[in-house]
């Protein structure tokens, strides 16, 4: 049962199957047996036992508030709980607890959900790998697989030291999902960072049209491009989370007027009047050959079924790299300059002066990478450089956002690209290359279309030679997410991709490290 997806786990809970106390105490048993991935940065586990204990009551009556209710899950560290910690990883917000919940936080708790914890990520969202956390590394389930300690060879079995990378921002969100601790999560999306993770740990991962989701309570990166991001272990799961998320928001002005009506996807889907785009310029440097199979593979499939599949360009992708890293930290300086040590977070010691204090302060608080973003950020907006950096790139985000325009104004319904440019990295060979080098490498395919505004989801495919997940992404038009989350089913039902195998991860493990219990039969 540990394969059950949400809708799954949802109708064996509405059915007295099992009970929400039950999965809830199971989901925290697995927590604990698999904290050596560093998934957690709070686990609630008291507070999980008081909802799924709440809920247990309302199915007993018949009276669910949805189907969410008594499903177990997690939401990335840098949401707003009230009276649960919320760090983003960092020491500038060690020990927060905000007083009220992000938008999107409380509309899973109105439903049901049942919050396991707060996840591990990048400090303040900004990496690629979930490794700059000040509570460590995130690591990647797929790495204790059966699949990858077979194919890396029996005499690595006992070596530990060069674990695989998760992704990242939202590493320990996707790592949740793929470790099945929890049914779906919560990341967050600038650049990539819930399809990134996603991809590399197998998962589906999903980022709305912009709009579409409250960002209140969302601890800002960059505010023109974040998007609440969803992750599950198939797509008619994202589609029942963002369901319940959906619509506008008072809190925040950039979510749409339009009422949101939640929809299902049909279970037989006809592709043959489909056109599939596969933009030229993704034939990037560095993507592996088995990324670039797995693309061939995945048009050929839709060709096969009729859609039609044709060649586009997008001409300004090239600086699209360019132009979000300007963009980025121009925000980023203007986002965190809040976190002075004067109201809220990290205060220094050092209090000889107000300057002291700020300086002080912001050096502890922040790690290097953030410091470095901050530093870029207002370096691009001093009054002598404005318009050559910040200006220029806005005009360059106005021509990226037309070549889509223009691509789906062509006739083109859905573009067809891969996620990442290889599978998972070690951790000794990610960390061969800085943060910023990395981030530029591995958002390649998946930053510009925040840059957009446009929905984008992840979907797992198979796995590469090394045994880790290789996943293809799915680009739809504005607003048109049903079209773009229904096209997804359809690819997904063609891949059949099988899911980790939780028992042989925790034996693998085990074998490396001390004994493991095993978490039985579910």
């Amino acid at each position: 049962m540990w394969g059950w997806t949400l809708r799954e786990v949802s109708l064996a809970l509405r059915e007295g199957r099992i009970s929400p106390t039950e999965l809830c105490q199971k989901c925290l048993s697995l927590i604990r047996n698999t904290k050596f991935l560093n998934a957690y940065i709070t686990v609630v586990e008291e507070h999980a036992m008081v909802q799924a204990g709440e809920a247990e009551k309302r199915l007993k009556r018949g009276k669910p508030l949805g189907p969410l209710d008594g499903v177990p899950v997690a939401v990335k560290d840098n949401f707003s709980t009230a009276g649960i910690e919320t760090t983003c990883a960092s020491n500038m917000l060690k020990g927060y607890v905000a007083p009220f919940n992000a938008t999107v936080v409380q509309r899973l708790l109105d439903q049901g959900a049942v919050l396991m914890g707060k996840t591990n990520l990048d400090e303040f969202a900004m990496g690629c790998g979930s490794i700059d956390s000040i509570f460590g590394p995130v690591r990647n389930p797929w790495g204790y697989s059966e699949q990858y300690r077979e194919r890396l060879g029996r005499d690595h079995e006992m070596e530990d030291s060069d674990w695989v990378i998760a992704g990242g921002s939202s590493g320990g969100s996707a790592v949740a999902v793929a470790s099945l601790t929890c049914f779906a999560s919560l990341g967050s999306d600038t650049g990539g960072s819930t399809r990134n993770p996603a991809a590399h740990c197998g998962i589906v991962g999903f980022k709305s049209s912009y709009g579409l989701l409250s960002r209140h309570g969302l601890i800002p990166l960059v505010n023109s491009m974040d998007v609440p991001g969803i992750m599950t272990r198939c797509v008619d799961d994202v589609t029942t989370v963002l369901g319940m998320l959906a619509g506008h928001d008072p809190k925040d002005s950039t979510t749409v007027q339009d009422p949101f009506e939640p929809f299902e996807l049909p279970g037989e889907i006809d592709v043959r009047n489909l056109c599939v785009g596969i933009p030229k310029e993704y034939h990037a440097p560095g993507m592996s050959s088995e990324a670039v199979e797995n693309w061939t593979k995945a048009a050929d499939l839709f060709e096969n079924a009729g859609a039609r599949v044709v060649e586009v360009s997008l001409p300004h992708t090239q600086y699209s790299i360019v132009c979000y890293h300007v963009l980025c930290t121009t925000e980023v300086a203007s986002n965190l300059a809040r976190f002075d040590g004067l109201e809220y977070g990290h205060r220094s010691e050092i209090e000889s002066s107000t300057e002291a204090l700020y300086a002080s302060t912001r050096h502890e608080g922040f790690n290097d990478v953030v410091r470095g973003r901050i530093l870029t950020g207002n370096y691009f907006l001093l009054k002598q450089n404005y318009d050559h950096y910040f200006v220029k790139a806005q005009k360059v985000r106005r021509l990226i956002a037309n070549d889509f325009l223009k691509a789906f104004g062509s006739g083109v319904d859905i573009l067809l690209t891969p996620t990442t440019l290889t599978d998972a990295s070690t951790y000794l060979e990610f960390s061969k290359e800085d943060n910023r080098t990395r981030s530029a490498q591995e958002d390649i395919f998946t930053q510009s279309v925040n840059l957009a505004g446009l929905p984008a989801v992840t979907v797992p495919t198979a796995l590469s030679g090394r045994g880790l997940p290789l996943s293809i992404q799915l680009i739809g038009q504005a607003f048109r997410d049903k079209q773009l989350l229904t096209v997804a089913k359809w690819f997904e039902q063609q891949m059949n991709f099988t899911h980790i195998n939780i028992q042989e991860l925790l034996n693998n493990y085990s074998v490396l490290h001390k004994p493991q219990n095993s978490i039985g039969a579910f």
